[in-house]
């Protein structure tokens, strides 16, 4: 059986491509500081910036491919830290694809529909890029440093995800839930679109893009939805009044970084080649904390 190395595999989505890979790989999984428990998969410690001890874990390893999913996340995080934004994302992410380079490991790495600036969308693979806030300007950085490092390297750009996750990590669904059952007020932008997939639909797309590796691809869902929109369909997949969700506008924002309106991807790239997430309502009723609860 083939290795896989997955990054940031403590996190929301390298943790779903380690439950999703190890039906069909061998799969290491690497943490930074959270470690977590994941059936049949190998955890290992490592920081992805400092380039001699992960030069020693690849060469240890020897896997046949890599996806690279650790990053510093949070936008908000970036633009108050961008010291270490820059060493999680751009940093990290160029050490990997060198060595990637280096050993002749297969490569793929998550960018974000971030990169672009929000004014003209939808957004596909031969759209211009123009972040408006530090993590993207990042992520730019990062894809044009791995490409530099290994020309092969296969970038996929993600969007807004939702789902399952870790104990230690989480996505917007299950905040969403715990404030619909307890009845609390929510707001969610109405102004606000993005191309959301859950993180398992995502974790398929990049297994897809690690098969075919067609150099950039944009892994978006099919449909344009707001906050404000995922908010309702989330309170109707567990049978609750949606009532609690109300519109807001991202006037409203009070976070450090600047918010693009509208970054939806085109990925008909992507569902030419097999990629089908599905509709968003029917990633909702299949995530397990959903079910939870109904």
């Amino acid at each position: 059986m083939k290795k896989l190395l997955v990054t940031g595999a403590s996190g929301f989505l390298g943790w779903n491509v380690c439950r999703e890979a190890q039906k069909t790989w061998e799969v290491f999984g690497v943490f930074h500081t959270r470690q977590v428990e994941i059936a049949n998969v190998k955890m290992l410690q490592a920081d992805l910036a400092d380039a001699k001890p992960m030069e020693i874990m690849f060469k240890d390893i020897r896997p046949d491919a890599v996806i690279h999913c650790a990053a510093f996340p949070d936008p908000n995080q970036c633009q108050t830290n961008p010291d270490a934004s820059y060493r999680n994302n751009v940093q990290a992410a160029v050490i990997v694809a060198t060595l990637c380079a280096k050993l002749g490991v297969q490569c793929v790495f998550t960018s974000s529909d971030l990169v672009f600036a929000g004014n003209n969308p939808p957004y596909d693979e031969e759209s211009p890029v123009g972040p408006v806030n530090i993590y993207g300007q990042h992520k730019v950085g990062a894809e044009r440093g791995m490409r530099k490092a290994f020309p092969e390297v296969t970038i996929c750009r993600m969007p807004l995800m939702f789902g399952d996750a870790p104990a230690n990590a989480k996505s917007i669904v299950q905040p969403l839930i715990a404030a619909i059952i307890d009845k609390k007020e929510t707001r969610l932008f109405t102004d606000e679109f993005r191309t959301p997939v859950s993180g398992m639909a995502a974790a398929k797309g990049l297994l897809l893009a690690l098969e075919r590796a067609p150099g950039l691809l944009h892994l978006g869902g099919r449909e344009r939805v707001s906050r404000y929109d995922i908010g309702v369909l989330v309170a109707k997949a567990i049978g609750r009044d949606a009532s609690g969700i109300v519109s807001a506008l991202q006037k409203e924002n009070t976070g450090a970084a600047p918010r693009a309106r509208d970054v939806s991807l085109s990925s008909e790239k992507a569902f030419d080649l097999g990629y089908d997430p599905g509709t968003i309502e029917e990633q909702v009723r299949e995530l397990e904390c959903v079910k939870a609860v109904q």
